[in-house]
């Protein structure tokens, strides 16, 4: 198996290669790489690499990962003998998961960008603890592109939850978020892009201030390229940028209420 760096060059170059095939320049597509399987010391290899975007599908193990990697650049700022460019970035966490709302609470001290805000109650809890803290969080809405098992609210509900979230001082609504189906059929995949890329216009064009709503993130390891071509601006790239998983951890529990 290619090694780290290896594997990121790899990644980066397919990102690259989209963008032009959709007319934009690499830069302006943001890797946001999956880490959530895998040990820290990838995490501390990317960051080496130059890398920042790190997503976590589990707001318990990103608020511990943030807190190991600002222990670690602490230490080497002490001992800058021993630096090796991780000292030098300042990693930006994205929560890419599932989001429950009794864990708001400690997540909002670390995260960057939520990227699947799904009902105005977990809107609201995101707002009530930001503004506790005198923060304001970035959120995407999650949109469900009919699939039962994944998360995310119809499409219809779009535009309705951001003008909920309109009066959400401690929020800002940066774009859109979706999954396309687990396929190898690139017409499906097409399709589910094509339709979020939709909405995500439709929505633009009817909020008051378009140039806020900003990102588009879809793709992922499977799909990231297709995705790109059909419109995203921030992809979420697991195994394909750190290995297949090292351990196979339970689910969170449901929110109880």
């Amino acid at each position: 198996m290619p090694d780290l760096a290896t594997r990121y060059k790899q990644v980066t170059t397919r990102i690259a290669e989209a963008a032009h095939r959709s007319g934009r320049r690499p830069e302006e597509i943001v890797l946001v790489a999956v880490t959530k399987n895998a040990p820290i010391d990838v995490v501390r290899g990317l960051m080496a690499l130059g890398h920042r975007d790190f997503g976590e599908n589990r707001a318990q193990q990103l608020v511990n990962r943030a807190a190991q990697i600002k222990e670690y650049q602490d230490r080497l700022t002490e001992h800058p003998e021993s630096s090796s460019g991780v000292d030098a970035v300042e990693p930006r966490w994205h929560m890419i998961g599932r989001l429950q709302r009794n864990k708001v609470r400690k997540l909002v001290e670390h995260v960057r960008l939520i990227h699947s805000v799904d009902s105005l109650r977990l809107a609201e809890e995101i707002q009530a603890q930001a503004a506790r803290r005198d923060r304001h969080v970035e959120v995407l809405i999650e949109v469900n592109l009919g699939e039962s098992q994944k998360g995310g609210i119809a499409p219809p509900a779009v535009r309705h939850l951001i003008d909920q979230m309109g009066s959400m001082l401690n929020i800002r609504v940066r774009g859109l978020m979706a999954m396309a189906p687990l396929t190898e059929d690139e017409a499906v995949l097409r399709h589910c892009f094509q339709r979020c890329r939709e909405i995500f216009d439709d929505v633009r064009r009817a909020v008051r201030e378009p140039e806020r709503l900003d990102i588009l993130s879809m793709g992922m390891s499977h799909d990231f390229e297709i995705a790109i071509e059909m419109g995203a601006n921030v992809v979420r790239v697991g195994s394909a940028l750190v290995g297949e998983p090292v351990v196979d951890e339970a689910e969170e529990e449901p929110d109880a209420d």
